[in-house]
């Protein structure tokens, strides 16, 4: 997984600012055009109520493995290259009691991988590294970071993600599976195929 990260100057901050704005209030005016119970709800039919029983929320999976501060930010320092456990915690800012549990719970889950590795003089350690599932989460940190940029920055940014190629900055979105940039108005909520009712009625994979 390659990426750059560096300080972004004034007019590259007021630029993608200007962007964010820009993309922000298109998003947020769809929403607000629909008779919806909020100004942020996606259209339903209301049959996503009962077809996502909570067990089987991915949502709710994905903040069991992932959702804690901790385990986000170690996960966010193994996007920016680091593997060693002194350097999780310090890099973190973490207990190395907090550190050694979200590392062993990262791994357990999938998403790091343990490589053994030895400094001269030293006694074998393990290093910490991303799996193809781990890598997968690298879109929800893009994110998260984009949101904190636009809402919580003091000022400008105190780093960007950018495109090795072209130099432009790297920003979440939503695109269907066939490329289309979507904005809300565009969004339909539907029960999955693999949906169970809450009720243990069949679910639409037994229709």
């Amino acid at each position: 997984m390659n990426y750059t990260l560096h300080l972004p100057d004034d007019k590259e901050s007021q630029q993608g600012a200007a962007d964010d704005v820009a993309a922000h209030d298109s998003l947020v005016g769809g929403f607000q055009g629909r008779d919806d119970p909020g100004p942020a709800s996606l259209a339903h039919d209301g049959s996503v109520h009962r077809a996502w029983a909570r067990e089987r929320c991915s949502i709710r999976r994905a903040l069991e493995v992932a959702g804690n501060r901790s385990a986000l930010l170690i996960m966010r320092e193994a996007f920016y290259g680091t593997t060693r456990f002194d350097d999780f915690a310090g890099r973190a800012g973490i207990s190395e009691p907090v550190t050694a549990t979200r590392l062993r719970d990262l791994v357990d889950q999938g998403l790091l991988r343990r490589e053994p590795y030895r400094d001269p003089g030293q006694r074998t350690r393990m290093a910490y590294r991303l799996t193809d599932m781990g890598a997968d989460l690298l879109p929800v940190l893009i994110a998260l970071l984009n949101w904190g940029d636009r809402w919580l920055a003091d000022g400008a940014p105190p780093v960007a993600v950018r495109h090795r190629g072209c130099g432009g900055p790297a920003r979440a979105e939503l695109r269907c599976a066939l490329g289309h940039r979507l904005g809300a108005t565009d969004l339909d909520l539907a029960a999955g195929s693999g949906g169970r009712l809450a009720d243990g009625a069949p679910g639409p994979e037994d229709a």
